[in-house]
């Protein structure tokens, strides 16, 4: 699965993830393919810890896309028995697992040139990057929201932590799957577009109002 091009001595997923930016996106909401994420991992420490699992869905047009979704377990190197009762991921176990490479490589193939959302997104950002930067390649290039920030447009006096259980609670969404990579994906889909419509009912959004005075900040 891996190939290499002569180019950078970059490997050539790489490279074909780099030209995805070439053409210019769209620049409207109903017209752009938002990829909701999210990483189970070892711990919170990405300098040490590693990548579990991946899930990702994709969101367009307001409609969550099951047809066009993303999961993959990744072989563990190491191995934290402390975090195995948050997402019950073992070590062997029945699960299919790949290397972090080939992880990697199907992961920038689903996501191209896509918005990429997560709920603090910051923490899933380091890991990926930094997983990326192992491989002696560069950083996402991707725009990216945070649910959690994007929350915070609704009542921007309210500076406080809202972890996704908590919002979830408030916008009555069912929490199933909760602290698996793809279960929790598909809930902060439903929260991304819950979200949105409740901007739209309180005044005109615009895509650029999307990434205004967004951060990457937070953990879970």
């Amino acid at each position: 699965m891996i190939s290499f091009l002569k180019r950078n001595n970059k490997p050539d997923f790489w490279i074909k993830y780099l030209d995805k930016f070439k053409p210019k996106s769209p620049n409207k909401i109903s017209k752009t393919r938002f990829v909701v994420f999210d990483t189970e991992t070892t711990g919170l420490e990405p300098a040490t810890d590693r990548i579990l699992s991946i899930g990702a869905i994709a969101v367009k047009n307001n409609n969550i896309l099951v047809a066009d979704s993303f999961e993959i377990y990744i072989k563990q190197e190491k191995f934290n028995r402390d975090t195995v009762k948050i997402h019950g991921i073992l070590k062997q176990g029945h699960l299919k697992k790949t290397t972090e490479i080939e992880a990697l490589e199907m992961f920038l193939n689903f996501i191209g040139n896509s918005v990429l959302v997560a709920h603090h997104i910051g923490f899933d950002l380091k890991m990926i990057n930094t997983a990326l930067k192992r491989m002696n390649l560069g950083r996402l290039k991707n725009k990216t929201i945070d649910t959690g920030v994007l929350y915070k447009k609704l009542n921007d006096k309210e500076n406080k932590h809202f972890s996704l259980d908590v919002l979830c609670d408030a916008f009555k969404i069912p929490k199933h799957d909760r602290h698996t990579a793809a279960g929790d994906a598909y809930l902060t889909a439903q929260l991304f577009l819950k979200i949105l419509s409740k901007i739209k009912q309180e005044r005109t959004l615009h895509y650029s109002d999307l990434f205004r005075n967004s951060e990457n900040k937070g953990l879970l």
